[in-house]
């Protein structure tokens, strides 16, 4: 378990909700809706009153934290030389490109593509003007 929650090498730590903030009483009925064994659809519908932003805030970032989770437990097993391709079978191949140092799609080893892939999607959600941490305040409020 060490190499799971070792964060240089797969665990990123989860971006907390403030407690006694509105997301953090949204993050905790989500937690609370996942927990119980509800039907998932309903789970995720947005609760009365409550603003869709601010929602959809809380299950991305919840979503992130339990995909890192799980890549973190299986990471060890897929190496550069037992994973050379990032691949969705033998039709797909996954490529990245984020027009800084990967101008064009270019092919890399499954662990390499998921470590840019998870630093990429941890920059958008600690990004203030993508997910702002004052309740009710979007991206097109702070423009």
């Amino acid at each position: 378990l060490k190499q799971v929650f070792n964060k240089d090498k797969t665990f990123r730590p989860k971006r907390k909700f403030e407690p006694g903030t509105q997301r953090f009483e949204l993050h905790k009925r989500a937690q609370a809706s996942l927990n119980s064994g509800v039907d998932l659809k309903a789970a995720v519908q947005l609760p009365s009153g409550e603003d869709q932003n601010d929602w959809v805030a809380v299950h991305v970032v919840d979503f992130f934290n339990r995909i890192n989770l799980i890549y973190g437990t299986i990471c060890e097993f897929c190496t550069e030389r037992s994973c050379p391709v990032m691949s969705g079978g033998p039709k797909y191949e996954y490529r990245w490109q984020d027009d800084l140092k990967y101008k064009k799609p270019t092919a890399l080893p499954a662990p390499q593509y998921m470590n840019l892939l998870m630093d990429w999607i941890e920059v958008q959600i600690n990004n203030e003007d993508i997910f702002p941490t004052s309740v009710g305040k979007c991206k097109e409020d702070v423009q």
